[in-house]
């Protein structure tokens, strides 16, 4: 793909538009229960931000899941087809006056809704100027669209990347935008095994986030191909179709929303070492659920591997924790993690065992599992 307007011909892309921006007009219209919303508490603070976003903003919304990582003050973050725009007004008070929002989409009709409510927002927000801004453009094409190379410290997307017929070039273009540190921290749809031709090619089993499901495993292949940290599992859901039409063409194929991070660190640099969260972090001021595998309390020490080790130190969270190298402190050995996984199919089976999930799950999921507790 070579330019912004080798997308416009793109027939996936025209078919992807038409559906959100004239077919569906709510999330009754959906045709599966592949981005339904996961019935989960939500955060005080969360709840009160989203209570603040216009009600015309949030009727354009098609029911996927939050998807908010934590330590948001003052960052730069970009919304991967934000839509009318729900979660970029959220996100716009989280990250407060001194950060800002981004929102790119490829459907105008969306777009509309989104800037429509710009002033609205502000004034009811209080602050001077504008920290939202929305762009028509590709998630294959960021740069294109105008936005700058190493400029965001995180991106999010729900539900979105799995709509792209380009998963790697979405990835390398997150890679590009993001600033060294950077994260990548989305919920997406995953199936079990590569689809075949013929679910790729059904116009609404794509529309309804199935038919363009990435098997998981090609995921952390892609990850390491573009740049990035291997992808931290953070939690994970089976998804019900609940469509028999829909479910006679999927077959055999199962399904999963899963949510993971990937940062934009050095490789090798850094080796395993002790942690201690501080405990700062708005809404986990006593325990930071970082992915399935490792779970931070509050002055707790806890060890954790180099590849994490080297998230902490050159991401946005190296404030948050005091580090100590291996063998050269006299605290305790510290908390042992539990062994983590790669296959979210294998994370939503541990979903009786594990209880209530997290509060801010991401797509397509009417059940959250999360292995952090």
């Amino acid at each position: 793909m070579s330019d912004k307007t080798s997308f416009v011909d793109t027939t996936i892309h025209l078919d992807v538009k038409d559906y959100y921006g004239k077919t569906l007009k709510n999330t009754s219209d959906l045709k599966s229960n592949a981005c339904v919303a996961p019935a989960q508490p939500l955060p005080k603070f969360i709840l009160q931000a989203l209570k603040k976003v216009h009600p015309d903003v949030t009727d354009r919304y098609y029911g996927c899941g939050l998807v908010v990582p934590e330590c948001l003050e003052g960052c730069r973050i970009l919304d991967l087809g934000s839509g009318s725009g729900r979660d970029c007004y959220m996100l716009s008070q989280l990250v407060g006056e001194t950060g800002h929002v981004t929102g790119i989409d490829m459907t105008e009709d969306q777009l509309e809704v989104a800037r429509k409510h710009v002033d609205f927002h502000m004034k009811e927000f209080g602050y001077k100027k504008p920290n939202v801004t929305f762009v028509l453009g590709y998630i294959e094409a960021l740069t294109k669209a105008g936005l700058e190379k190493n400029s965001f410290d995180i991106i999010i997307s729900n539900c979105v990347v799995n709509l792209s017929p380009d998963k790697k070039q979405v990835l390398t273009e997150a890679h590009n935008v993001l600033k060294d540190g950077g994260e990548l921290y989305f919920s997406d749809v995953y199936s079990n095994g590569r689809l075949t031709e013929e679910i790729k090619n059904h116009k609404v089993l794509w529309g309804e986030c199935l038919g363009g499901a990435l098997w998981f495993k090609d995921l952390l292949q892609l990850a390491k191909e573009v740049g990035f940290s291997p992808p931290r599992l953070v939690q994970a859901s089976i998804i019900t179709v609940d469509n028999k039409e829909l479910q006679d063409i999927l077959g055999d194929f199962k399904f999963v929303s899963a949510t993971y991070r990937l940062f934009k660190v050095p490789k090798g640099s850094t080796k395993p070492c002790k942690v201690m969260y501080n405990g700062n972090i708005t809404g986990a001021e006593d325990t930071l659920r970082f992915d399935c595998q490792y779970t931070f309390k509050a002055d707790q020490v806890v060890e954790v591997d180099a590849e994490v080790a080297s998230i902490l130190t050159h991401s946005r969270f190296a404030h948050d924790f005091t580090f100590q190298p291996p063998g050269g402190s006299s605290e305790p050995c510290g908390v042992r993690p539990k062994a983590g996984t790669e296959d979210p199919f294998e994370l939503a089976e541990q979903l009786p065992k594990q209880g209530p999930g997290s509060a801010t799950g991401g797509c397509c999921g009417t059940k959250i599992a999360t292995c952090c507790k």
